[in-house]
């Protein structure tokens, strides 16, 4: 699910334990920071799916971003970490991390320039032919599934598989269906699928293992647009319910291929 979601074993001479930071703590050990590969730490929030973990993952590569430590050329956000990419000196740069950790909660930061995405879908039907395997799993009608999942306001926690593809949620508790133990062989780009308490937004067509409930015309990616991936981590958004005649309409008058989405900027 996305950069440092496992991680790789640490090659000779960055076998050094892992550096725990101490402010904002999410549990015993957590943060930590942990050596990948030849030029690469992995800052671990949070060993599963955890909604403050990944508040703090998306916070603190935002404010990488915004104000570099010298050796960082490249960060990436995943559900539960942050990877850094360096050049030079990683014990010093480990040293600034850890520094940097350590000056604030990040889980309680809110990133700069979030959005409010609206993406229409079509729920059910051709559209979503495992909805009603999805809703009963859920202990719900499809009818209540698909006012639960149209009105859920969701955050992006990371992107993911294929460029600009969205891992959304964290959805109710009702919600946390697992992962089908066999493949779908095959959903269509901008596909709405469902597993353990997020809703996944496909970039491409692909087999997976996630229960399709719905279908958008949203293009993750596009490289003729001004921003060709279009979410980002910390962006909300909400799938409000469509016919299927209202969703392609609403995409053919799209030019951007959004859809028929409508975006604002939040507070």
């Amino acid at each position: 699910m996305g950069l440092g979601s496992t991680g790789r074993p640490a090659v000779q001479g960055l076998t050094r334990p892992a550096r725990q930071a101490t402010h904002g703590r999410m549990s015993e050990h957590f943060p930590r920071i942990e050596p990948l590969g030849e030029a690469a730490l992995l800052l671990r929030f949070a060993p599963t799916l955890d909604d403050r973990a990944n508040r703090a993952c998306v916070a603190f590569r935002a404010g990488l971003e915004a104000e570099p430590i010298t050796g960082v050329v490249e960060t990436a956000s995943s559900l539960g970490s942050v990877l850094v990419r360096y050049e030079g000196d990683p014990e010093a740069l480990e040293a600034a991390l850890t520094d940097r950790l350590n000056a604030r909660d990040w889980s309680q930061i809110v990133p700069p320039a979030r959005r409010l995405w609206r993406i229409p879908c079509s729920y059910g039907g051709d559209d979503g032919p495992q909805l009603e395997e999805a809703a009963a799993m859920a202990g719900l009608s499809q009818a209540d599934a698909i006012a639960a999942l149209s009105s859920a306001r969701v955050r992006v926690l990371a992107l993911g598989f294929v460029p600009g593809m969205p891992y959304t949620g964290i959805l109710p508790p009702e919600w946390d269906l697992p992962r089908q133990t066999g493949l779908t062989p095959k959903v269509p780009e901008g596909a709405l699928v469902t597993a353990v308490r997020q809703l996944v937004l496909f970039g491409t067509e692909a087999p997976t293992g996630w229960r399709q409930v719905g279908r958008t015309l949203f293009g993750c990616f596009n490289p003729s647009r001004d921003r060709p991936i279009a979410l980002t981590p910390g962006d909300e958004v909400i799938f409000p319910a469509v016919s299927m005649s209202e969703l392609r309409d609403a995409a053919a008058a799209d030019p951007d291929r959004h859809g028929g989405a409508t975006v604002e900027v939040l507070p």
